[in-house]
Order: structure tokens, then sequence, then C-alpha cells
């Protein structure tokens, strides 16, 4: 199912900065639209002060990508556009080439759901010098947010120690994709279910959900509310506390609750929105317990996060279920995950890669030139390791000699016999799918197993370590070339 074109029955041709098209423009003025050139996509920070992050969206950007072309309506309104002489900014001729442009590029990808880390090539697309440049905003705009979700999610749901965290945060999201693609990206996460009905649909996602105070505040008292909700929802009861007095109303839910169980119904839990969780938690699990519903579950919302969550749990919290909204659904503390899409080599047809790099006065922003490839060894338990950066035209061969990218002068060297994986691998080949792609649980639990194989000292909250990323040395000394090459 295309999701996309079930939301945009438009062209999404358009979603791109204008200097992509100005560009585009400039390659076919210079005739350099059968370049070949390869972009890579990364990230050089973590979010959050994290140890890793989570690779998310390239389902979307493959939705995104199948059947990519400008309309005669895109290129109706490009024709309007003008520059600062008022003038056309774009000639019919390059118009009428747009609109028998369809994208052929190669992408080569780490799967959905896999841990990454700064400086690695979540993507890699190689093609058309014009059509690599064109993809770049909506790439970036895709991969960037649903990575930073996936990630938040991640270490919420690490916070919880295994309880479930219910994703409770369309009314806070930024706009109305803004809250479909971070639903998406929470579940991808470890998010259990979702309050978002349409993402349920779209995605597949559980929801969950009973009523707010509003419902209470709609009757003459709370007893009548819970007793008028039990008897249209008798199977969805988790009933809303704190309204007016909160353990007042705890007691209320439990007679509400014998009623349902004489109908042969369950009540499912309480949910707490405000107060002192910790003493009122504490409290409402002991009057559950006595009153025979140890069963009940409670349910804690009001602008968690996992930082709020792990000293809830530190302190004895009696909360076996987390609604996390604004925190999560707008990645509160960090807006954006600041990944970036960079030129690492180009070629004429037929003649050889020519590699490029960004230099800057910053050492974290120069890019690594090269087909860039991603090798993850483990230990004997299957243990993540460390990564190494390699050049696909230049691949190791015996035993591997690397560069630690955080540290330079620490070099080392692995045997050849290692245990090790390439993370990238073909998803576009001519611009059709040629993987097989995994349905949005099948990423979910991927996102479990590769956790389990993260050292603990790179998954906590804090992290106490830096995840070791090297520069294969052949690749290394490349990269230092072109830097004295270009400075």
């Amino acid at each position: 199912m295309n999701h996309i074109k079930e939301l945009y029955s438009q062209s999404l041709a358009l979603l791109t900065d204008l200097y992509q098209l100005t560009m585009a423009y400039g390659y076919w003025k210079n005739n350099k639209i059968n370049q070949e050139a390869v972009f890579t996509l990364f990230f050089r920070k973590p979010p959050f002060e994290s140890g890793y992050t989570i690779a998310a969206g390239l389902g979307t950007a493959l939705e995104y990508l199948q059947d990519l072309h400008f309309t005669e309506s895109d290129l109706n309104y490009l024709a309007t556009l003008t520059g600062n002489d008022g003038q056309p900014l774009f000639e019919p001729a390059f118009l009428d080439y747009l609109s028998k442009l369809r994208f052929e590029c190669d992408i080569d990808a780490v799967p959905e759901g896999t841990i990454v880390f700064p400086h690695e090539p979540l993507l890699r697309v190689q093609g058309s010098l014009l059509q690599c440049q064109i993809l770049e905003t909506a790439l970036l705009n895709i991969i960037n947010f649903q990575s930073l979700i996936a990630t938040k999610s991640a270490r919420v749901c690490y916070a919880t120690q295994g309880d479930p965290v219910l994703e409770f945060g369309l009314r806070r999201a930024q706009g109305i994709d803004g809250s479909l693609s971070a639903s998406r990206a929470a579940y991808i996460g470890g998010c259990a279910a979702t309050s978002n009905v349409l993402a349920g649909k779209l995605f597949g996602i559980p929801v969950k959900g009973t009523h707010a105070h509003s419902w209470i505040m709609s009757f003459a008292s709370e007893d009548e509310a819970f007793r008028a909700y039990a008897e249209a929802m008798p199977n969805n009861c988790i009933f809303l506390v704190d309204t007016f007095d909160t353990l007042n109303g705890v007691k209320k839910a439990i007679e509400r609750g014998h009623w349902l169980r004489e109908k042969g119904h369950e009540l499912v839990g309480i949910r707490l929105d405000s107060g002192d969780f910790v003493s009122l938690s504490k409290k409402a699990r002991k009057m559950l317990d006595q009153a025979g519903f140890k069963q009940a579950s409670i349910v804690a919302s009001n602008d968690l996060d996992e930082h709020l969550i792990n000293e809830l749990k530190t302190a004895g919290a009696q909360i076996n279920i987390w609604g996390v909204g604004t925190k999560l659904i707008t990645s509160y503390e960090q807006p954006a995950l600041g990944g970036v899409y960079k030129l690492s080599a180009i070629r004429e047809p037929g003649g050889e890669w020519q590699y490029r790099l960004k230099l800057s006065e910053e050492p974290i922003k120069v890019s690594t030139p090269g087909l860039l490839q991603v090798r993850r060894f483990t230990d004997n338990q299957g243990e993540f390791s460390g990564d190494m950066i390699y050049n696909e035209t230049m691949p190791p061969v015996g035993s591997a000699k690397m560069v630690n990218m955080a540290a330079t002068e620490e070099y080392s060297t692995l045997s050849a016999d290692k245990p090790y994986q390439d993370l990238l691998i073909p998803i576009l080949r001519k611009g059709q799918v040629v993987a097989d792609l995994a349905s949005l649980s099948q990423i979910r639990e991927r996102v479990q197993t590769q956790l389990a194989h993260c050292p603990a000292a790179i998954k906590s909250l804090k992290p106490v370590d830096i995840y070791p990323v090297s520069l294969e040395m052949n690749l290394y000394h490349l990269k230092q070339r072109l830097i004295k090459k270009v400075s």
C-alpha cells in the first residue's frame, strides 16, 4: 500500500527546495546531466546526547520515489517563477526535459530499524547528477524526522523497563503529516500503540484510548460519568480519575469495576494525568489490589519523557502503562536530527570515479569521499564491537586496518576471521525496488533485536562510552590526500 498516494493525490515532485531545481537547471545548461554521481546521507551527532540513532523512514522514502515525476500542473507552476529581472527562471526547453524525466537512481541503504552512528551512510544514492540532486531535500525531510522520533521512542521505551508505552501525541504534533510520520516512527522505536486512528488505519498500528476530562465534566457527577461510560463501552474501561479528587476517583472507579465484573467484564485500569505520580500510584495500587483488581493497570500521562519516567521508576511509582505525547511526538528537547546529503563521487559516463569531499574549519563537518559502505563487527556473543566505513571501490582485503574517527591517533587492526556484516543493502536499481521490504512490525522487531546486541554503555539514557566508528585505512588516506589537495 502506498500511504503517500492515499494522503496526497497531487504530485510531490515539488516537495523540494528551490535550489535543487536551480542547480538541476544549471546542470542541464552545462551539459552535466549525464554525469554519474554518488551522494551519501548521514548525520554528524546522535540526537538527545544519545549513544545511538535508529534509522527510520526508508519505507516512506520509497513510497515517495515510486512513480515520482513532474506533472503538467507542476511544470505550469515552475513556468511562473521569475528571477530578479522579472524574466522566467527556467526556459521552456528545460521544463520540457523535466516533463519526460523519470527517476532511475540506484539506492543502497541500511534497513529500517538498524542502529546507526555518526558519519555512517544511512543511504547511498547513485545515478544521474541531476536526478540525485533533486532527491536531496525530500530524502532528508523523511529520513531525518522519522529517525529522530524512532530514536526518542526507543529511549522512552528503554526508560519504562519493559512497561508498554502508548503514543498520545497527535494533538500536539507539527501538523497532519508530522503526526502520521511520527506515529509510524514511534511504533518502530518501540511504542505499543497510538491514539492516532488514521495512523492505525494507514500503518496497521494498534490504537488505544478511552475518555478525557471533558467526558467527566459533561455529567452531573463523576460517578454518573463512570457509570455511563461503563454502560457504553464495558470492554474498554480505563477511567480517568483525576478530574476532581484523584483518590476519590479511584474509589469510584473501583465501584464501577465491581459493576463491570457482575456484567461479565473487567476493569482495564485507571489513568493518572496530574499530581504526585509516585504517591498517588502507590495509594491507588493498594486500593485496587485490596478491592480484588490486581490485574487492573495504572496508566500515567502528562508531559512524560524518558528522564521523568526514569525518575518515577527509580522512586518506585506503581505505574505499568505510560502514555507519552508532546515530548515524544514533537521531539521536544531536540527538533531536528541534522542529517546531511553530500556529493562523494562523480564521473563521466564510462570514466573513473573522481572522489569529492566538503571541507570545513570544523573537523566534524569534513565529509568522507567514496562509494561508502559500513561494516559492523561483532564479538563471539553477537554484541556490536565497532563499525568501519570503507570505500566499495577499494574494499579491505584480509585483516582490516582502520582509524577511529573520534580519535584519529587510534589505529587498530581486525583479523580477517572476525564476524561482520555490511549494513547497506541494494534497495533500488534503476528506480525499481529490488529488496524484500520488511513490514512495520518486522521493522519494530528489528529495533529490539538491534538493541539487544548493542553494548549497554551505549544504549543507556546517559551513555558512558562512544561507540567506535572508524575509517578503513585506505579510505582514511584518500580523505587526507583530498583534504590537502583542496585546502
